[in-house]
């Protein structure tokens, strides 16, 4: 197991070094330049150069990516021009707002989506089965804006429970910010939770047709512990994938759903920053959104192994 966990660190390490050059070429050739963006279109063309300078972007990209990338991993990630502030701690305090907000969308629609998916397969090509996967195949195509707005009018002009603004202050408490985070992460969990209802489902169909399962319903064990005893350990693990690869995107993917709500998140941090093009802040969000995602695959890559050894001895 500890092989297989180191592997597992190499193609990590592996995975952000190649993220972080595809990040910092992709931010280079950005069009525009970044001392107009920052001085104005009337600076002298002295100012801009002193400022390129100060920046390092009169350097050869290569010195000016290894730099970066030394500082990165030191913990400096510089300072943000179009914030005047540095950029680690704002994109900590942002961080720590999509946190939030993924864990409310994480509780929502994980639990509800397995059980959701379990009830399809248990009572396969029935009217159950038919409702839920037409259901969540239109939640799918759903555009998040559209949801959102629809949240928005319903819970929230019509009914009044919920605000329809999201914008919390940035010292606010989980607590105090959790009915500013309900309709949100609703908007987030409807999609979400049809990617979690169609691959348990589908798993969970073809876990059922195997003859450990016809064997262990043939000794007469109870229905309740073949379900959990044998079939979801096996007919959980694509589904594992599914919810490891959506807490990256809960983390980081969530623009749209911010800008609706006006939710101070990563993702509008992002955005804010390709506007502005504040390099040193799109650098250093985006990065810091790829290692988010190679984490969580790493944990679900660890989860497998535990859950099916052979998966660890291959």
């Amino acid at each position: 197991m500890g092989r297989f966990i180191l592997r597992r660190l190499g193609f990590m390490v592996l995975t952000v070094l190649l993220a972080s050059i595809i990040i910092f070429w992709a931010t280079a050739v950005l069009p525009g330049d970044v001392a107009t963006q920052i001085l104005g279109r009337f600076a002298t063309e002295t100012a801009k150069t002193e400022l390129r300078h100060e920046l390092g972007l009169d350097r050869p990209i290569y010195v000016q990516y290894g730099s970066w990338l030394g500082k990165y991993v030191r913990g400096d990630w510089g300072e943000s021009p179009s914030m005047n502030t540095l950029v680690r701690p704002v994109i900590f305090e942002r961080l720590v707002n999509s946190l939030y907000l993924a864990v409310v969308a994480f509780v929502f629609y994980v639990p509800i989506g397995i059980l959701l998916g379990l009830l399809a397969a248990l009572r396969k090509n029935s009217w159950v089965d038919q409702t839920i996967s037409v259901g969540s195949l239109a939640f799918i195509g759903l555009p998040e804006f559209v949801s959102g707005l629809i949240l928005i009018t319903i819970f929230s002009i019509q009914l009044g429970w919920f605000p329809s603004q999201s914008n919390i202050a940035p010292d606010t408490s989980f607590v105090d910010a959790l009915p500013y985070l309900v309709l949100p992460a609703i908007t987030v969990a409807l999609t979400s939770l049809a990617y979690v209802v169609r691959m348990t489902r589908s798993s969970t169909v073809d876990v059922l047709q195997m003859d450990y399962v016809r064997t262990a319903n043939l000794k007469g064990l109870p229905p309740r512990k073949v379900l959990f005893t044998h079939v979801l350990r096996n007919s959980l693990l694509p589904t594992i994938t599914v919810v490891a690869i959506g807490i990256g995107w809960l983390i980081g993917g969530l623009i749209v759903t911010e800008a609706v709500f006006g939710y101070p998140g990563i993702g509008r941090l992002l955005l804010f920053a390709i506007q502005r093009r504040d390099l040193q802040l799109v650098q250093a969000t985006a990065l810091l959104i790829v290692i988010i995602y190679v984490v969580a695959n790493l944990v679900a890559d660890v989860l497998y192994a535990i859950l099916n050894p052979r998966i660890r001895y291959n």
